[in-house]
């Protein structure tokens, strides 16, 4: 059970990355962001997905 749950964890913050860097915000806070949601794994994904900056294709 646990390595299913890590699986979706590593899947999710893959996707938050990926959104991220293709975001349109500048380059320091994409570094910042990645970082974030590489060290606060769990914590760092649910605070993207509320605050975090989205890709430009996401609003079409």
């Amino acid at each position: 059970m646990e390595f299913i749950l890590g699986l979706i964890i590593i899947a999710l913050d893959i996707w938050a990355i990926v959104n991220v860097v293709g975001s349109s915000t500048s380059t320091g806070k994409k570094v910042l962001w990645v970082l974030f949601i590489l060290i606060f794994q769990v914590v760092g994904f649910i605070v993207w997905f509320f605050a975090g900056p989205r890709s430009a294709r996401a609003g079409t």
